[in-house]
């Protein structure tokens, strides 16, 4: 050991400018635990080829075996600056500063090794033992913080808009929830807010509304016992379709319908023999937009029946659901919020953010489905869209002869 440790000097000696030189007489300091000389000859390595981490990371070693955290951070630091892909770098942070105490400080870097471990093909038991290391620590880190803000800024209290925002931002924050946008395959009217759900403040009629649901259940529960003709699968691709998500409920009475408006036009015969749910529609601000608008229906979904995540066509529209006939079991979720229908209860949502439901009771779930303007929309744009529509319902424009 003696003649190795003569011939490591004669080589920093011979070879100043070597970086393999330092680093090597460094390994040998770490070795025989002479963590100064080791700070000393990783630096001057490091001095000499930059951009090489794996020279910071030795660098950083040596400094916690001298108990100097700041210098092993640094160091680690600037292994990361040069590659923040290096798992050794991110693995060692956040050991450094969770050891310290800095668990908001050492999220991100287990964060960085989960991620990092994830992506690997075949992985050893030692690198599966290191991922759910760090897979441990966030959840800690994610509790604690949610903690912490419950009693310091009471998440979920109130049931104003603003609060529900707040909430959904530091679910998110927490990785609790994502955060869902408007899909649409029609017209996307810009700057509006991709509400999930939209405030019960809007729609000062839903009472109202919600005081007729008995003699609307009635009238819906009648047209299915004495008039199934009236009645037809939601769901209806044109023939050669491909295979998508919606073949499971093509033409399939799973997800069936029955319309008093669609597409704008009134079902008179349907609307005749449910007189008291064609009031309370009339009675509600429908949108007025031939071959587009209003849309109203009974809704059936059948035991273990599930309408896959969707999303709809514009957001100029709320959608409105009066539940009808809801056994234990139905669920309907709205981007990151999942609600359970309840009888007589009526909520609007924005049917462009991705949405699906299920029926998992053994009963069949009956709602009344319409659509009215988006809330958001001044009476103004709501008028410009109908004459939008209007115009572009006409067919192609051409350009007349001068």
């Amino acid at each position: 050991m003696a003649e190795e440790l003569a011939h490591l000097d004669d080589a920093v000696a011979y070879y100043p400018d070597e970086p393999r030189s330092h680093n090597a007489r460094a390994m040998r300091a770490m070795a025989d635990r002479d963590f100064d000389r080791a700070v000393k000859g990783f630096q001057a390595a490091a001095n000499l080829d930059p951009r090489e981490p794996a020279l910071r990371l030795n660098l950083a070693t040596a400094y916690r075996g001298q108990g100097d955290d700041e210098g092993e951070r640094s160091s680690l630091l600037a292994a990361l600056d040069i590659d923040q892909r290096y798992f050794m770098a991110q693995l060692r942070l956040a050991e450094l500063l969770q050891r310290q105490g800095r668990i908001s400080e050492a999220a991100p870097h287990w964060s960085a090794v989960a991620q990092l471990a994830g992506g690997m093909q075949d992985p050893p038991p030692a690198m599966v033992e290191i991922r759910a290391r760090a897979e441990g620590h966030l959840v800690e880190h994610n509790r604690a913080l949610a903690a912490l803000l419950d009693q310091n800024i009471g998440i979920g209290e109130g049931g104003n808009p603003a609060a529900h925002r707040f909430s959904a931002a530091v679910d998110h924050i927490l990785g609790r929830r994502k955060i869902y946008h408007n899909e649409c395959a029609g017209l996307h009217y810009p700057f509006l807010p991709a509400d999930e759900f939209f405030d019960r403040s809007f729609f000062p009629w839903f009472a109202e509304l919600e005081a007729k649901t008995g003699a609307i259940r009635a009238e819906a529960l009648a047209m299915l016992t004495n008039r199934s003709e009236a009645i037809r699968p939601y769901v209806s691709q044109p023939a050669g379709a491909p295979e998508n998500k919606w073949s499971p409920l093509d033409n399939n009475p799973d997800w069936s319908a029955c319309f008093l408006w669609e597409f704008g036009r009134k079902n008179e015969a349907v609307c005749e023999l449910c007189p008291e749910t064609a009031a309370a529609l009339a009675a509600v601000p429908q949108s007025h937009v031939p071959g587009k608008a209003p849309n109203a229906f009974f809704s059936i979904l059948r035991p273990g029946a599930h309408i896959p995540p969707h999303t709809g066509v514009t957001n100029t529209r709320a959608i409105i659901h009066l539940p009808l006939v809801v056994p234990d079991g139905c669920t309907f979720r709205v981007g990151g919020e999942t609600r359970h229908w309840r009888e007589g209860e009526a909520f609007a949502f924005d049917d462009t953010i991705e949405h699906e439901a299920r029926n998992d009771s053994n009963q069949r779930r009956v709602l009344l489905i319409f659509d009215v303007w988006n809330p958001h929309l001044t009476e103004a744009e709501r008028a410009n869209l109908e004459r939008l529509f209007a115009i572009v319902d006409r067919g192609i424009v051409t350009t007349s002869a001068r």
